[in-house]
């Protein structure tokens, strides 16, 4: 059996949320379903998390829950009629008092904005689909000289080229859907537009506060988090490349090569991160893909990513499950042509901790005896994030006793997460059990030689210690 390394993360929404479509897109490779709380309330995303792990349970299949904030999206106010037609050279002036826009002004979310810009700046709006210059700030108002018109209807968002508005990277919302996502247990939480670490530290701490221990994936999508990358990617567990927001502010024509950049620096780092927006952006309408559209996702694989998202094209698209089915499918190609150019080994190389030390034995020894797979028996699921990390050539299968750990294990490139009760704490019982286990999902057959980790003494509180071979078949019952 083949399996894909790389992970698809679907967003749900209106086409997306019942039970049938949820099987099947579930069947057809969905890991990790997203909660976007910029829409729905609460109850809602409460609603779908406990339909989705229903329905994993049901087909026996692991299911991450990542539940994504809002954040300080800067918008624009509606308009009477819902929306105007700009053209070039008109005047338009955003105006914080404005309660409802006509063709000359609309109102701002963001009552600071006038404070924050000056003559001279560039604000793009819609995601850059419509462009002004500020051409003076009077009080509340900001005048503006409209560059490239269209049409802007409510609520559009706004941002500055080149970045720096400096709204709290969270709001009053997003604290309170912390408390959602912990009551509903969500395995990550994103957190929208952080500019430094620490941002991304008041959400683990409100997280923590919370009663939850959600890992924190940082949304890169600011001018100003690409100058703090390092110390944001430190403090957080996963990052996602957000190339919405982030190609307004600094340009499309950069993202691509901060794409590998942001790739390159998460994995040095050993933490996750996503590749999102605009994936399969035609399949919102369309039963297949564009050319350049699987050439996108393919390139996602090829740099090295953890998993693909997928947004509107399975939130409100109307072909969610042959999105799935073609990110699946492209997946499985690149992987094909994929190249570790990541933690070659090196014959000076020093690890700092035992379990890191022995992920790189087991890489090692996989690439150089005929191993089926990696086994590896973890509680918090840190040897399996070691192992996907080193760039395994066989499947890593990550058991655990622990849900929690097995859920998250689900975004992890390379890795996949099975339960094991690990009733016994005596070493032979446990590890037959794991190969039980193995047998059991048709991972191994007997008389397949598989690599088992796990740490010593069985049960106790620890890192991963010991390496073993183990020939599937021969452990004694």
């Amino acid at each position: 059996m083949t399996l894909r390394k790389t992970k698809i993360v679907a967003t749900l929404g209106p086409s997306s949320s019942s039970e049938e479509m949820l099987a099947r897109m579930i069947t057809a490779g969905v890991n990790v379903v997203r909660l976007n709380f910029s829409h729905g309330t609460a109850e809602e995303h409460i609603k779908r998390a406990e339909i989705v792990r229903s329905i994993a349970a049901k087909l026996g299949r692991p299911v991450g829950v990542l539940c994504d904030l809002q954040g300080p999206k800067i918008r624009i106010g509606k308009f009477e009629l819902g929306k105007v037609a700009l053209k070039m050279g008109d005047i338009f002036i955003l105006d914080a008092d404005c309660e409802l826009g006509n063709q000359d002004h609309v109102g701002l979310d963001y009552k600071a904005l006038p404070q924050e810009v000056s003559a001279g700046d560039v604000l793009l709006l819609d995601d850059g689909r419509i462009t002004m210059q500020v051409d003076r700030v009077k009080g509340n108002q900001i005048h503006c000289l409209v560059l490239n018109g269209g049409v802007l209807s409510n609520n559009k968002g706004i941002n500055r080229q080149g970045g720096g508005l400096s709204a709290d990277a969270l709001t009053k919302k997003d604290r309170e859907d912390i408390k959602t996502a912990v009551k509903l247990e969500a395995d990550y939480i994103a957190m929208s537009f952080p500019k430094n670490a620490l941002d991304v530290e008041l959400a683990r701490t409100l997280v923590k506060k919370a009663g939850g221990n959600s890992s924190i994936i940082a949304k890169i999508e600011r001018a100003e988090a690409i100058e703090n990358l390092e110390a944001i990617i430190e403090s957080s567990d996963a990052i996602m490349v957000a190339r919405g927001d982030l190609g307004v502010e600094v340009g499309d024509a950069a993202v691509p090569g901060l794409q590998k950049r942001m790739i390159r620096m998460a994995r040095a780092q050993n933490k996750l991160v996503i590749t999102a927006t605009q994936m399969m952006e035609s399949m919102i309408t369309s039963p297949i893909p564009t050319r350049a559209e699987v050439s996108d996702v393919a390139n996602a694989v090829l740099d090295g990513t953890d998993a693909v998202m997928l947004s509107a094209e399975t939130a409100a698209g109307q072909y969610p499950l042959e999105t799935v089915q073609a990110v699946h499918r492209v997946v499985m190609e690149a992987e094909k042509e994929y190249i570790n150019q990541y933690h070659a080994q090196k014959s000076d190389q020093v690890f700092m901790k035992t379990d890191e030390a022995v992920a790189a034995a087991a890489i090692y020894t996989a690439k150089h005896l005929k191993v089926k797979a990696i086994a590896a028996l973890t509680q918090s699921g840190n040897a399996a994030q070691w192992l996907s990390r080193a760039d395994a050539e066989v499947p890593i299968y990550a058991l655990s006793p622990d849900k929690f750990a097995r859920r998250k294990l689900t975004l992890h490139r390379g890795v996949y997460p099975f339960p094991i009760e690990q009733g016994s704490k005596k070493r032979d019982e446990v590890l037959n059990e794991m190969e039980q286990v193995l047998l059991k999902e048709r991972a191994v057959s007997t008389g397949d030689l598989v690599l088992f980790t796990f740490g010593e003494p069985i049960g106790a509180p620890g890192g991963t210690n010991t390496l073993k071979i183990v020939k599937i078949g021969e452990q004694k019952n």
